[in-house]
């Protein structure tokens, strides 16, 4: 049963970050819509079926096209949007011009990006990487770690790994426990429905039915983090992917190009419990 009450046009991000609310954001690394929604319509995502609000993904298109350029929109107040013309309030973003009005639930920052507005309010910032974008080997993957507090990766924790959400998961709940006592923003990007997928299905390419079977791996582990995460206290939690990818689509394989497989992407926020 989804014990999630409060879905995305409901949240007040303004009394959630004023207040102290704990934030778990999680980014399920270019898995699509359409895997994520078949994945819940064929049973193989338990965990999430119960967690999500209504008991399934909003559709949404994404701001960026691959890893990079969508986490810095994330981290910039600019999540997934609806694909209609009408938006439901913004959870935050930058301080506007002085002649914008921005709704009262929508927390307005006033700073570079959201990390730094949060730590403004006494939260603790914890990255828990996954796909080396924030696995600091090369200079481009320190850009999006440097925005934290304090950033964890290692090997484990990214997507040849076959295993990689359960130690993820593990040290992000090492982490919740070490700052039970104050505001926390923890993000993890799970890696295991990044490329290369292929080993879950025992194949050496990588496919839309080896990135379900990464999503149904997946699935059992982020069930284990909501729950030990929400047992003693309310946290909002914020799921989705960066972008797609494209398996032969049109012709099209891969990322970082305009295309609905990889625009389109799982959306939900809520609060729980």
């Amino acid at each position: 049963m989804n014990t999630a009450p409060h879905a995305t046009g409901a949240i007040d991000a303004t009394h959630i970050v004023t207040t102290g609310l704990p934030i778990l954001f999680v980014t399920l690394d270019s898995l699509r819509y359409d895997v994520a929604k078949s994945a819940l319509g064929e049973g193989r995502t338990p965990q999430l079926a119960r967690l999500l609000p209504a008991g399934r993904w909003e559709r949404r298109w994404t701001p960026g096209t691959f890893t990079l350029p969508a986490h810095t929109a994330f981290f910039s107040g600019f999540l997934p949007k609806l694909p209609t013309p009408r938006q439901p309030p913004r959870l935050w973003e930058c301080r506007p011009p002085v002649f914008k009005e921005v709704d009262e639930r929508t927390f307005v920052f006033d700073a570079p990006n959201l990390l730094q507005g949060l730590k403004t309010h006494g939260y603790r910032t914890v990255c828990v990487g996954g796909v080396t974008y924030f696995s600091r080997e090369t200079p481009l993957g320190s850009v999006l770690p440097d925005l934290f507090d304090e950033d964890h990766w290692r090997p484990e924790f990214c997507s040849p790994e076959p295993d990689s959400t359960r130690h993820q998961v593990d040290q992000a709940l090492a982490l919740a426990e070490q700052y039970a006592n104050r505001p926390l923003y923890l993000f993890i990007n799970v890696s295991a429905t990044h490329v290369p997928h292929g080993h879950y299905l025992g194949q050496s390419t990588d496919t839309v039915s080896s990135q379900q079977a990464a999503l149904a791996y997946a699935d059992a582990h982020l069930g284990r983090l909501v729950d030990q995460l929400t047992a003693a206290r309310s946290w909002l939690i914020i799921m989705c992917a960066d972008h797609g990818d494209a398996y032969g689509d049109d012709g099209f394989h891969g990322r970082g190009i305009v295309h609905p497989s990889v625009t389109t992407v799982p959306y939900a926020a809520w609060v729980q419990p």
